[in-house]
């Protein structure tokens, strides 16, 4: 399976500078710009996806429906397995209150957010469902339209990264993460858009090939 990997469109939430994880909030106004962006650039480099997969966040779901109505897919496939991490108590928290009051943030993968959950929960729940899709849609590509946080996870899983060094580089609107499967093994990484914090931050470089021996940074 070939997993086609995006983000969704930039909501007033992700502009202002605060929390947002299982919460949601409106569009910005140009939002379509950054998915006209990365739908052009699937088209350049090819990609011809038969599927689209998203979580169940609004964002996420309505992200999903541009780019299935751009290749005529008539059906959507929702799932909380994919939804951003869950930072409960916390939504619309500033980030910089947020760093000031809880130093777990985004350096204990371990940490569980009050009434909420840890990135390993998260990365969990989100590897596990993508291991099922490599088994469902063996030889298809897919579209998965997810969050910041879950193709941070994505990435340092299928990479064989640790985790705990890697949770806070940055992944934009126009990032397309190329996951290439062998069954359930990613075999190769590329970035076809905007390039990840995981690049620019040079811990990896595209295209990678996965069985190859990483030192995380």
């Amino acid at each position: 399976m070939r997993a086609i990997v995006v983000r969704h469109y930039r909501t007033l939430i992700n502009a202002s500078g605060h929390i947002m994880g299982w919460g949601d909030a409106p569009r910005v106004g140009d939002w379509e710009a950054d998915l006209a962006d990365v739908y052009e650039r699937l088209r350049a480099h090819g990609v011809r996806y038969t599927a689209v997969y998203t979580s169940f966040l609004e964002r996420a779901r309505q992200t999903g429906m541009f780019f299935a109505r751009k290749r005529n897919i008539p059906i959507l496939y929702d799932t909380p397995s994919l939804n951003e991490i869950n930072y409960g108590q916390l939504f619309r928290k500033s980030k910089s209150w947020v760093e000031e009051n809880f130093p777990q943030h985004k350096r204990d993968p371990d940490f569980v957010y009050p009434g909420g959950e840890s990135f390993t929960q998260m990365q969990a729940r989100s590897v596990g469902f993508m291991e099922l899709l490599t088994r469902k849609r063996s030889g298809e590509t897919v579209l998965v339209v997810v969050h910041a946080g879950i193709i941070r996870g994505f990435v340092s899983h299928f990479l064989g990264l640790t985790y705990a060094d890697h949770l806070r580089h940055r992944i934009g609107h126009r990032y397309i993460g190329d996951f290439l499967f062998e069954g359930e093994r990613c075999v190769r990484y590329d970035e076809l858009g905007e390039l990840s914090g995981f690049v620019c931050d040079q811990v990896i470089s595209v295209p990678f090939e996965c069985d190859r021996q990483v030192n995380a940074s």
